[in-house]
């Protein structure tokens, strides 16, 4: 079977099909307190499909063509609304050994994420089948915290991005987990790793400070927690650093309810989310805001597709 005729044969050409029919819906602001509402998915590893009826743990589950379905009546909702994701975009279903990806950047560019960040999966094809499929993804991939000076991916990547949606500056940045143990050094070849924790504050620093934003967003794929208390994880992040908002994570395929709540080095509350894995669970945060753009509450979940 040729290419073509796989792609005609598939569910996934069902997704493509349907999310073609997608719109991002234009409303007016209301006057009064602003509403920002950000989505984010983690850990999707390549599942296009909806889970089968039968399939012990996870029946009639997920899904891209539903996930758009959920983020497109979410943005009619509230046109304020950022789509992200927190890495391990590939490797996990025969879509990604027959592509390589295209197919995954394609419909997240359908579904019209802003952003997204890298995992350790996804440099499964090498850092050079990575950049390969880069024309694919209409999205930016932020990752602060790895140095790509000597490879093909220098300058393809950015460490932070600042989005304005009704006024309100939205600061995002993101972190990689460190590749060397996870990853064959061959594969992610000259590609260096900054300590995470450090880099957190100083990006933090510059969104709030330099770029004057209203919310900072760490997406994450450094894990959630560990056994090893040593280990850099989400928890410590949150706890060690200042300025941070909400980190999204990735990587321990945690399944949260609802955004954890940690104290950070000024005492501060910063949420920490994950969804768990696959695109089973869409994360919704709300964040709410005066006129002057002073945050008055937040809150989130988890939607399960």
């Amino acid at each position: 079977m040729n290419r073509r005729d796989f792609i005609q044969h598939t569910a996934a050409s069902s997704a493509l099909l349907s999310l073609g029919g997608l719109s991002l819906s234009s409303c007016g602001t209301a006057t009064g307190k602003k509403h920002i509402t950000i989505l984010h998915t983690n850990d999707v590893h390549s599942h296009i499909d909806v889970f089968p009826p039968d399939d012990p743990r996870n029946p009639n589950q997920g899904g891209v063509a539903r996930r758009a379905t959920l983020v497109e009546n979410i943005r009619r909702e509230n046109p304020n609304t950022l789509l992200l994701d927190a890495g391990d975009i590939f490797q996990g279903t025969p879509y990604f050994n027959y592509y390589g990806g295209e197919l995954e950047f394609k419909l997240m560019s359908m579904l019209k994420y802003d952003a997204a960040t890298l995992g350790n999966h996804d440099f499964d094809n090498g850092i050079d089948g990575l950049y390969a499929q880069l024309p694919n993804a209409k999205f930016d991939f932020l990752i602060a915290n790895y140095d790509f000076s000597n490879t093909v991916m220098d300058t393809h990547t950015k460490p932070y991005k600042v989005f304005i949606k009704d006024g309100v500056k939205i600061g995002v940045f993101g972190l990689g987990i460190r590749l060397k143990g996870l990853v064959n050094d061959n594969l992610y070849k000259e590609t260096k790793y900054l300590d995470p924790i450090e880099i957190a504050q100083d990006m933090s620093a510059t969104l709030r400070g330099q770029e004057g934003c209203h919310i900072v967003i760490c997406l994450s794929h450094i894990g959630y927690q560990y056994r090893n208390p040593e280990t850099t994880c989400d928890i410590k992040l949150a706890e060690n650093t200042e300025n941070i908002d909400l980190i999204i994570g990735g990587h321990t395929h945690t399944f949260m309810d609802k955004p954890a709540i940690h104290r950070n080095r000024k005492g501060e509350e910063v949420m920490v989310n994950q969804v768990g894995c696959f695109g089973i669970n869409l994360g919704r945060i709300d964040f709410y805001l005066d006129d002057k753009n002073n945050l008055e509450k937040q809150g989130g979940r988890s939607i399960v597709v």
